[in-house]
This record gives C-alpha cells, structure tokens and sequence, in this order.
C-alpha cells in the first residue's frame, strides 16, 4: 500500500462532503498539474490518502481510500488529465495543521512543505504513521 496527501478547497469539496458520498465515494477531479496527475496515475485500489483542507484551514482532517484507478476526467475538455475515485475511511481525532507539521523536525522533507502548490503528493511510510500519531487516529 502507498500512502499519499490530496489537498482540497473545503469551500469547493470538504470532509463533510466526502463523508456524506458514502462508500459510493467521489471522484477527484479538476486537477491540472502533471505532477499531481501522475501521482494519481501511481494509486491503486485501496491506497490511503490524507485529506487536506487547504486555502485558509491548511490542515489534515481525515484519511480517504482509493476506490478506482485513473481514469479520464469529464470535466478536463482538452482530454489531458485524468482523475481517480476516493471514499472517506475516517477523521482525525485531532485535525493536523501546516503549523504543526512544520514544527516537527522529522517532517522536513515532506513534499508539502517543499512543493507547497502540488494537489496530490506522496506521503513515506514513517511520515504517515507520524502524522497519524499526531492526529490521534489509526494508521
């Protein structure tokens, strides 16, 4: 299994939403970087992801699984980019913000903190148990 981080604009898809799509899940459109679409072209089925609201919480509230592989995204009209789908597994007990993941040392190279604009990023085995940990929630 992989680990990854996906952030989102709660104000356009939040954890609540993402809860409320069930196990039926969601897709995860609209990104158009090709280092996050690659990422995304890199999960498989049953992956975990950390679920991140961006913009103005700037924190971890919660760990989605991948549900189906990448596929082309309806809402790319050039055909260029393509998305996969995700179902919430659970919240943080403790949401994880930028602020405590920069305060803590044995996170210094996590791609959030070196590529601060990437959507969908890989996330290392000890870095993910650490924020798990952090976040008072199961790995």
């Amino acid at each position: 299994m992989n680990y990854w981080l996906m952030k989102t604009e709660p104000g356009t898809w939040s954890w609540n939403d993402q809860v409320k799509a069930a196990d039926r899940g969601e897709h995860w459109d609209g990104v158009r970087n090709y280092q996050a679409s690659n990422n995304m072209k890199a999960m498989k089925l049953g992956d975990r992801c950390f679920f991140y609201h961006s913009v103005k919480e700037k924190r971890i509230v919660g760990i989605v699984e991948v549900i189906k592989e990448y596929y082309p995204d309806h809402t790319d009209p050039k055909g260029r980019f393509g998305m996969v789908d995700v179902k919430a597994v659970r919240p943080f007990n403790q949401p994880v913000s930028l602020d405590d993941i920069k305060a803590e040392p044995r996170l210094a190279d996590l791609a959030l903190l070196k590529q601060s604009r990437l959507s969908v990023m890989p996330i290392d085995d000890v870095s993910w148990k650490l924020i798990c940990q952090m976040g008072r929630t199961e790995p």
